[in-house]
């Protein structure tokens, strides 16, 4: 089994915690409706500056993992987002 985990971290606008839950929220939500993986939001929950979004995806193939992660990353860069992306990380872990 092959678990596949995407980071995708971004830069926000928002000046309060209130501000950042909207457009969290609103990747997050968009990520689950359109492919069939587990989104949640990690990392500094309090900053109201920057959110890290963790992505993933369980398969049998390491190639079918690696393709929808990549496929969620290049969705991800295209849209026209209220938040700055400055770093996407992938990985993929193999369960025995």
């Amino acid at each position: 089994m092959i678990i596949g985990v995407l980071q995708v971290s971004f830069r926000l606008p928002s000046r309060d915690l209130k501000e950042r839950r909207m457009i969290v929220r609103s990747v997050v939500e968009r990520v689950r409706s359109r492919y069939n993986a587990a989104v949640a939001e990690v990392g500094q929950l309090n900053d109201p500056s920057s959110a890290t979004i963790a992505i993933t995806c369980v398969s049998n193939e390491s190639g079918h993992a690696d393709s929808q992660l990549q496929s969620i990353a290049r969705a991800v860069e295209s849209w026209r987002l209220d938040a700055e992306l400055i770093d996407i990380e992938t990985e993929l872990l193999t369960y025995p």
